[in-house]
């Protein structure tokens, strides 16, 4: 790692789902980016919300740690794809009381942290 800006402030100048993956120095194939950019981005919040209290507070330790999750989200959509990770609540059917399915996300359940 030789950023001489700070982990958060880095982070809070990339814009897309490339440029995370070119700062955290992980090879992509441009074709599943394309396609999945947005699902591997909340992914890879997924999975650091989930280890939010166990992040390192060295630098070099949480840019490893923060890597290897980009790498994870990442990976779940070379091997897979986006109907069968349902990273996205609209992705979540859910049976209805007269037949059929819906996948209606309630505005409160939209704007959750």
């Amino acid at each position: 790692m030789n950023d001489p800006l700070p982990l958060a402030d880095a982070l809070a100048d990339l814009n897309s789902a490339e440029e995370f993956l070119e700062y955290f120095d992980i090879t992509f194939d441009p074709g599943v980016v394309q396609v999945n950019r947005l699902h591997i981005l909340q992914r890879f919040h997924d999975y650091l919300a989930k280890q939010a209290a166990e992040l390192p507070d060295d630098e070099e330790a949480a840019h490893a740690v923060y890597r290897s999750w980009l790498a994870r989200a990442y990976q779940d959509f070379v091997t897979s794809d986006a109907l069968t990770e349902k990273v996205f609540s609209v992705f979540h059917h859910v049976s209805r009381a007269d037949g059929g399915s819906t996948s209606f996300v309630p505005l409160d359940k939209v704007f959750q942290q």
